[in-house]
């Protein structure tokens, strides 16, 4: 006799399944290091912004902690770095900064940098 079998496979589409769990696992694992890379790439910038800050604060620290701030917010600004702090005392300046993320999701915070310029202390020549 020639006609249709019985009975189906009992894995018919199993495959189908398999893959579409395959191919979703394989994008949250992009999504993940996407956001894994993003926040390494801020705080980065973070650390960055807060350095170069802290230098152009310290070559003003003599003329007062609001021009040496001034200058150390001229720095910061076009990096996308906020600052957060700024603090002068005698020589030294002492420069906090925040950037944030392009996308607001909830697990994405923002990366700080923190950074120090002024004379070197324990440093015999």
């Amino acid at each position: 006799m020639n006609g249709p079998p019985a009975s189906t496979p009992a894995d018919d589409g199993f495959a189908t399944v398999w893959a579409a769990s395959a191919v979703a696992a394989l994008l949250v694992l992009t999504v993940f290091a996407v956001q894994l890379g993003a926040a390494v790439v801020r705080r980065h910038q973070a650390e960055a912004a807060a350095d170069l800050a802290a230098l152009a604060a310290a070559v003003h620290a003599a003329d007062g902690e609001p021009v040496a701030c001034a200058h150390a917010l001229r720095v910061t600004e076009p990096m996308s770095a906020r600052m957060t702090a700024c603090r002068v005392t005698g020589w030294e300046v002492t420069i906090a900064v925040e950037v944030l993320p392009g996308v607001d999701l909830p697990w994405s915070g923002a990366a700080r940098g923190r950074a120090r310029a002024g004379p070197a202390t324990g440093t015999e020549y």
